[in-house]
């Protein structure tokens, strides 16, 4: 078996360059948040193996556990390669950034690289939009919840305008493709996407004069943000004025405010709007305008 050095994989001749491997190990977990490591392998691939008891074994554990923060515990082994004792260390962890001796680094290729102050800054501010958006959290709904259709009909039409380059394949491979799955289960963005049972909701009033007094009529959608999306535009399109123009051979309608920006200004509501709070879109059609 021919070992390589790479983002996920670092070897290492012996444990006399144990320090290093811990660095290695923080930077790896900082790009990928799994990977392994060997003792006894040259940096070349070659196995020139070591000496390893059972207290090799142990320095190695609690060297990686009270050097590297948050503490991490992983598996650290014997094994045989080619006749030759070494050590492997497989690794995983979440909680990123990782700091060895104090200091943060990243993978690059096969080398470890000091973070910088504002890399570390990008870092804290991805783990705390992850940790604490609404849409990265895990979803009350399973896979048997999700509309296949409307998430193949879905992928179609971003393959079309080239936004993705993938075919659908399944609900699960595509969904993870999309990565709106996390621990095999369904994220909340997915749910408001493509679950059929999605609790988003929308409400569309039309309003006699330029305020909220009096109005003509009274709507409320719920379903996807596909579903809402369609409900509400068709709902403003024929609650709006429209103008008829002549001149060729078939007559051209022309709406007070164009389509296109309708449903950009609704996409951008349902796009931006904060989800943990469980009030619904509102759309307000009035006599000299239109509130989303």
């Amino acid at each position: 078996m021919k070992f390589k050095e790479s983002e996920k994989r670092e070897l290492k001749r012996s444990t006399s360059e144990l320090k290093e491997a811990v660095i290695s190990i923080a930077a790896i977990l900082n790009k990928h948040q799994t990977g392994d490591l060997y003792f006894g392998i040259s940096n070349d691939g070659a196995v020139v193996g070591q000496t390893v008891t059972g207290k090799t074994i142990r320095d190695v554990t609690k060297t990686i556990s009270e050097h590297i923060e948050p503490r991490i515990y992983p598996k650290v082994e014997k094994i045989e390669i080619d006749s030759r004792d070494c050590i492997k260390v497989e690794f995983q962890g979440e909680e990123t950034p990782y700091f060895a001796y104090g200091r943060a680094y990243i993978r690059v290729g096969d080398e470890d690289r000091q973070l910088s102050a504002k890399e570390l800054e990008n870092m804290f501010l991805r783990k705390n939009r992850d940790q604490f958006s609404w849409e990265r959290r895990i979803s009350q709904r399973s896979f048997k919840d999700v509309n296949d259709k409307m998430l193949s009909q879905y992928v179609s039409r971003a393959q079309s305008v080239g936004r993705l380059d993938f075919d659908f394949e399944g609900v699960k491979t595509t969904l993870n493709k999309l990565n709106l799955i996390k621990d095999n289960a369904l994220l909340n963005a997915c749910e408001v996407l493509f679950c059929d049972s999605s609790p988003l909701e929308a409400q569309a009033a039309v309003f006699a004069g330029t305020d909220k007094i009096t109005f003509l009529d009274i709507k409320k959608f719920q379903g996807t943000i596909f579903d809402l999306l369609e409900k509400s535009e068709q709902y403003i399109s024929e609650h709006i004025n429209w103008k008829v123009k002549f001149g060729k051979i078939k007559r051209e309608e022309i709406p007070e405010i164009p389509i296109k920006a309708i449903r950009e200004a609704l996409v951008n509501s349902f796009c931006h709007r904060d989800y943990i709070i469980p009030k619904g879109n509102e759309i307000a059609v009035f006599k000299d305008r239109v509130e989303i």
